[in-house]
């Protein structure tokens, strides 16, 4: 089962609005709800589950089923909590997830797929070691999709190699190659040293994983190594996970300044273009 899941849970100092960039209004739709239709938008998603404060739930509903409809309400799963950062966030959707698989195949039993902190199981041999009940961790190739309610543009087609690749890797990310030359200062005022381009890559969201081999990365991090990841996919690659990077896409930005938000209204207001 690939399920997607949405963080929507951040407040975006960076941008110049009293209300969260997310939830911004551009040509009638939320930023979240062309992001919801983007992802939605690649047939090989079985599911949605979004974070999002309870405050918002409510408003990211009515506007999602109004605007998207069925295609919105057959995939919806469940809303999960936001954390005190944004892999905590991740953690809880994640958790989410696996309730949601785990009730939708009773014939596995509890023990199968859920995992928890203070659960005693098969792979917890070493004092620290992430505690979890999952007793056979190849049985299933479930997916999850990470992505970010400020990516709206995202492609079907990204969302579909990140999927597919996930099929012969532990995971899978698109990435952009840099195009200027990248230097490297230990002080922040002068340059340490120069790296090679070729071998520095801008990573972009949405970021596809073996559902459970991913859970048990970030769980193994409680509870205070996950205070410091600082991308989804750091976790994985913590542990040894096989994260494949894939194309990446110019026009899948991130909005996170004013900039950026002056940039993607530009796009969805382009008469010629159609509007998502």
């Amino acid at each position: 089962m690939n399920i997607a899941l949405i963080l929507s849970g951040g407040i975006g100092s960076r941008i110049s609005s009293d209300i969260p960039k997310q939830y911004i209004p551009v040509n009638g739709k939320m930023i979240i709800t062309r992001c919801i239709e983007a992802v939605l938008r690649c047939s090989l998603v079985d599911g949605l589950f979004i974070v999002a404060d309870e405050s918002r739930r409510t408003m990211i509903l009515s506007e999602a089923e109004n605007i998207i409809g069925p295609g919105f309400s057959d995939k919806f799963r469940g809303f999960a909590e936001p954390g005190t950062n944004r892999q905590l966030s991740i953690l809880n959707g994640l958790r989410s997830i696996v309730s949601f698989i785990e009730d939708s195949r009773p014939d596995m039993g509890r023990e199968s797929l859920q995992s928890g902190i203070g659960q005693q199981g098969d792979v917890d041999k070493e004092p620290g070691a992430a505690r979890h009940s999952i007793r056979n961790p190849e049985k299933e190739r479930d997916i999850v999709i990470v992505h970010d309610a400020a990516r709206p543009l995202v492609s079907a087609d990204t969302i579909k190699a990140c999927i597919e690749t996930c099929s012969a890797h532990d995971g899978a990310m698109p990435a952009l190659p840099m195009k200027d030359t990248v230097y490297l200062s230990d002080n922040g005022k002068s340059i340490s040293s120069l790296l090679d381009r070729k071998k520095v890559f801008a990573g972009q969201a949405p970021e596809a994983f073996l559902l459970k081999k991913y859970l048990r990365a970030n769980e193994s991090l409680l509870p205070d190594g996950i205070l410091g990841i600082n991308g989804a996919s750091e976790p994985a690659l913590l542990v040894g996970m096989d994260v494949a990077i894939i194309p990446g896409d110019e026009n899948n930005f991130k909005i996170t300044t004013d900039h950026d938000l002056e940039r993607y209204m530009e796009i969805v207001q382009r008469p010629e273009k159609g509007r998502l």
